[in-house]
């Protein structure tokens, strides 16, 4: 069995007892597909969404995907003016907190997933992948591989909660090693375009670079476009992370001498989310047979694995978009 396929473990299972005859609407928001990994997010919220209401006539789902958080923001109030039951958010980043918390307030059953809020308290469930052992299996690997010394390059995402855990998760793991030297840290904000033109300028700037950790297949992409433009030939190892399907499918043929690992982030985390929010405003609990939980948990922590040629295929989708 695929191991990506998280989300699919709660859309298909029975749960018990008949369904009431009223009708459960389920707002989600999140950002649009700006890079592959979001794409595949977005891509996994449609398949959440078709699979319940295929399978369940009281539920109606409805999906509003961002370019920003003003207009998440914006997005979030029309689901309330709706009354929807159940909110399930995917933050752009903090500055959503405030409309989070209006809606549990208000009643609304709320899921926030992955880069979280800046108030504990204002929601019913938050889920997400496991940041610090992403990073920290991530970097261990990489370590390893630079034969403990070298000059490493770090390229970060957007400022959020997470980042903070990846990046502080990084520079811990570092300082194990004293002969690593962490040359600079920059913001990529999750985005191909914007890592390519931080990695240009690292490489204007350093004249010796064994190893960049991006912690994101997107802007591993971007970071390693850069490089290979450059025609130089001292870096040895790029990382990334997220599982991109062609990043994937590279480690599995053992095709590119840059690219040997990945770490595991699945963007099916959405439609868990969607599943946990589904159930939890339904008031049902998960079969205890098959989960041996009695009760949805308020905070849910999904494992990241480190991914080589040996499981490749265990995290290859190839239905996915990206």
């Amino acid at each position: 069995m695929r191991k990506v396929v998280l989300a699919l473990l709660i859309v298909t299972m029975v749960v018990g007892g008949a369904y009431a005859q009223k009708v459960y609407k389920v707002g989600v928001s999140m950002p649009s597909a700006t890079h592959g990994w979001m794409g595949n997010a977005n891509w996994w919220a449609q398949r959440a969404k078709s699979d319940w209401e295929k399978r369940d006539k009281a539920v109606q789902i409805e999906l509003k995907f961002s370019g920003n958080v003003n207009q998440q923001v914006a997005d979030i109030e029309d689901l309330l003016v709706k009354k929807v039951d159940a909110l399930v958010v995917f933050p752009h980043d903090t500055s959503v907190t405030s409309i989070v918390e209006k809606a549990y307030n208000a009643g609304v059953y709320v899921v926030v997933l992955d880069r979280g809020v800046s108030k504990e308290g204002i929601y019913d469930i938050y889920i997400t992948n496991d940041d610090e052992a992403y990073t920290r299996k991530g970097m261990e690997w990489l370590a390893k591989q630079m034969g403990y010394k070298g000059n490493l390059l770090l390229i970060t995402g957007i400022p959020s909660p997470i980042d903070t855990i990846r990046t502080d998760t990084i520079k811990e793991v570092v300082k194990k090693y004293p002969n690593i030297k962490l040359l600079d840290v920059q913001p990529g904000d999750w985005n191909r375009q914007k890592s390519l033109t931080v990695m240009e300028n690292y490489l204007q700037k350093y004249k010796q670079i064994d190893a960049v950790y991006t912690a994101d297949d997107d802007m591993m992409l971007g970071a390693m476009q850069a490089y290979k433009e450059s025609g130089r030939k001292d870096i040895k190892f790029f990382l990334g992370g997220g599982c991109l399907k062609s990043v994937i499918k590279e480690i599995m043929d053992d095709s590119n001498p840059l690219v040997k690992a990945d770490v595991t982030y699945s963007p099916s985390v959405i439609a868990t989310s969607i599943s946990y929010g589904v159930i939890g405003v339904k008031g049902e609990k998960l079969n205890p047979n098959i989960y041996q939980v009695r009760a949805l948990p308020r905070r849910i922590i999904l494992p990241s694995e480190l991914v080589t040629r040996e499981n490749a295929k265990d995290f290859y989708v190839p239905e996915a978009p990206f």
